[in-house]
């Protein structure tokens, strides 16, 4: 326990102009932890024929594809009477992911962190989280870590809106005349009602988005729906948070749909048709996911998303695509 102590205390020590050295030093010595105490990893590298003894840098670690956690435990140390298990939304019938997360506080530690870094300290703000869909469901990694941070912030007015939508709107055009800044998170369908409310937001206000339209409304490419809210609320920016059940951290973007991570994660770029090779930066692929928070589960993963990486820890979202169009989503982010 003491060694993953140490190896917790020290990627929470990297800051961005850590060294690609100091980096990979950590990622290895996870890599082989988890290797020695995941069952479900130490089998898919094993499949994989993989010479571990030739691994030396995170670009050769194989990552897990994601699926495993929809029919695996995927956990690296023992679950316990505390243990958390964490779901992603599905439709009647779809497969969840569960992620089982032994220790809570290594979550608390990794978004908090990632949240100061970006944002600065929750007491700051006035959080308003609009999230009906991840509401209405048990489990959900977003809205532990919203309601933690609502916790925080203190404020009376902060709290969460399932359907509540003109209960919401009395609450921000308080808020405009109170000079406080505003934390507005929210699901993209669930900012469009808002935003054809005919509610229009000020200066005070950090409009956050967080997730797809969940079956709600048709899908809309990033950039049309980015200037449909900022049209709407009259905001200059729309922000982004990039998190998912099976990871403990979040990487933000504060405009254009660019993100950056925290220190403590990075996001690969892998070959749709060869996914053992990671390709270089600006050149779009699957998204690979290194997030060392994830110290009791697995921390590299790949996910199925398309992106392409930019330099100093950015990153952007393409899309995503699946097993059976893997050429004509390649195809697509030409």
């Amino acid at each position: 326990m003491s060694n993953l102590k140490n190896i917790q205390n020290r990627f929470f020590n990297l800051h961005f102009n850590s060294t690609d050295e100091e980096f990979n030093a950590i990622c290895m010595d996870v890599f082989h932890y988890q290797l020695q105490h995941n069952l479900v990893y130490q089998q898919y590298v094993s499949n994989l024929k993989t010479d571990i003894h030739q691994i030396s840098h995170y670009h050769q670690i194989p990552f897990l594809p994601i699926e495993f956690f929809k029919t695996q435990r995927v956990v690296s140390s023992e679950t316990t009477n505390n243990t958390i298990c964490f779901t992603s939304s599905g439709t009647t019938g779809q497969q969840v992911s569960k992620h089982y997360v032994n220790d809570i506080q290594l979550y608390e530690t990794s978004f908090l962190k990632g949240f100061e870094l970006f944002y600065g300290k929750a007491h700051q703000y006035c959080i308003l989280a609009l999230l009906p869909n991840y509401l209405e469901r048990e489990g959900s990694s977003l809205v532990y870590m919203c309601n933690h941070l609502i916790n925080l912030s203190k404020h009376p007015m902060s709290g969460f809106y399932l359907h509540n939508l003109d209960e919401l709107i009395k609450t921000i055009e308080t808020l405009k005349s109170t000079g406080q800044h505003v934390l507005l998170i929210g699901v993209s369908y669930a900012l469009l009602d808002l935003a054809e409310k005919g509610v229009s937001l000020n200066h005070q206000f950090i409009v956050m988005e967080t997730g797809g339209m969940k079956g709600k409304r048709k899908e809309l490419l990033k950039e049309e729906l980015h200037q449909i809210l900022k049209e709407k609320l009259q905001v200059e920016t729309i922000h982004s948070e990039y998190g998912m059940t099976e990871l403990l951290s979040q990487a933000y973007s504060k405009q254009n749909g660019v993100f950056t991570t925290p220190p403590w994660m990075k996001i690969l770029i892998r070959d749709v048709h060869d996914p053992k090779t990671i390709i270089n930066t600006h050149k779009s692929g699957g998204i690979n996911v290194i997030d060392l928070a994830n110290l009791n589960s697995v921390s590299f993963i790949e996910t199925k998303d398309l992106g392409k990486t930019l330099p100093n820890h950015q990153f952007e979202i393409l899309g995503r695509f699946d097993n059976s169009d893997i050429r004509g989503c390649n195809l697509m982010v030409q």
